[in-house]
C-alpha cells in the first residue's frame, strides 16, 4: 500500500496492520446495515486495489467496466470483471477513453460524471453511450484540486448534494439541493449510503454530526490508514442492490 498512488497528498507511511483491522471494521460496519459482504483476494499484488471503486460502475441493471485512467491500475480491472459477472451483464470500456468508478456519482436517474484527472471527455462519451439505452441521464462536472468526483461529492438519502465546494464546479449542477462539508473538514463529502444510513469516515465528525442533524442516521468507521492513500468510504467497496 504504500507504493500506491499519490496525486494530492504526500506520501506517508501506512501502517498495515492498523489498515487491516480497520478494513474487517468497515465490512462490519457494512453488515450492521444490513449488507451482505464478499472479500475478494485478487489483486494482493497489486497496492491499490483495496480502492475497488475505481474497477467499475455498477447500475442496477449493468455494470461497466472502467478504462483506469492511471496505468498502474489498469492490471485489476479483469479479475473484478470475473466477479461482477455473476451478478450484471457487464460492458467494458477501452483505452485511450478513460473513465474510473470514483468520478461516477449516482442520483436516481442521473449519473453525475466527474472529468478528473482519471476520466476524461472520451470516457465520460463512451460511457453516455452504454448507460443512455437504460434510461440514465448523464451531466459532467468539473473537479479540481481532488481524485475524483466522489472525493469532493456524494448524495445523501434525500437526494442532496453533500459536497467541498472548492473542488468541483457548482454551476454543473443545477437543480440539486447542495449542502456544503464544514470549512475544517473537506474530505468529508466522501460518505456511502447504505439502504437508508450514511457511512462516514470517524475523522469527519462535524459532518457526521451536519449528517444527523437533517435527521438521517449514521454510522462511522476509523479509516486512518486509507485516507494516507486519499481512500475514503466509497473507495474499499463496489455495492450491489
Amino acid at each position: 500500500m504504500d507504493h500506491g498512488l499519490r496525486t494530492h497528498v504526500a506520501p506517508v507511511t501506512i501502517d498495515y496492520d492498523l489498515a487491516v483491522e480497520q478494513h474487517a471494521n468497515y465490512c462490519q460496519m457494512l453488515r450492521d446495515c444490513g449488507a451482505e459482504v464478499r472479500t475478494l483476494d485478487v489483486n494482493r499484488a497489486l497496492p491499490d486495489s483495496t480502492f475497488i471503486e475505481d474497477t467499475a460502475i455498477v447500475l442496477h441493471e449493468a455494470a461497466v467496466l472502467a478504462s483506469m485512467g492511471a496505468e498502474s491500475r489498469r492490471g485489476e480491472v479483469s479479475a473484478v470483471e470475473a466477479e461482477l459477472r455473476k451478478y450484471r451483464e457487464v460492458y467494458l470500456l477501452e483505452g485511450p477513453a478513460a473513465i474510473e468508478g470514483g468520478d461516477v456519482l449516482r442520483v436516481g436517474r442521473f449519473l453525475l460524471v466527474g472529468v478528473s484527472s482519471r476520466t476524461d471527455a472520451e470516457g465520460l462519451r463512451a460511457f453516455e453511450t452504454i448507460v443512455r439505452r437504460y434510461g440514465y441521464h448523464v451531466l459532467a462536472v468539473p473537479v479540481r484540486r481532488c481524485l475524483h468526483l466522489k472525493t469532493a461529492c456524494t448524495a445523501l438519502p434525500d437526494a442532496s448534494l453533500l459536497l467541498n465546494p472548492d473542488w468541483l464546479d457548482v454551476r454543473s449542477l443545477p437543480g440539486f439541493e447542495k449542502v456544503p462539508v464544514p470549512v475544517d473538514e473537506p474530505w468529508g463529502a466522501n460518505t456511502l449510503t447504505v439502504g437508508s444510513t450514511v457511512c462516514t469516515a470517524a475523522e469527519h465528525a462535524q459532518t457526521a454530526e451536519l449528517i444527523r442533524q437533517r435527521g438521517l442516521d449514521v454510522r462511522t468507521v476509523d479509516l486512518s490508514e486509507f485516507m494516507k492513500a486519499e481512500g475514503g468510504v466509497t473507495c474499499l467497496s463496489l455495492l450491489l442492490s
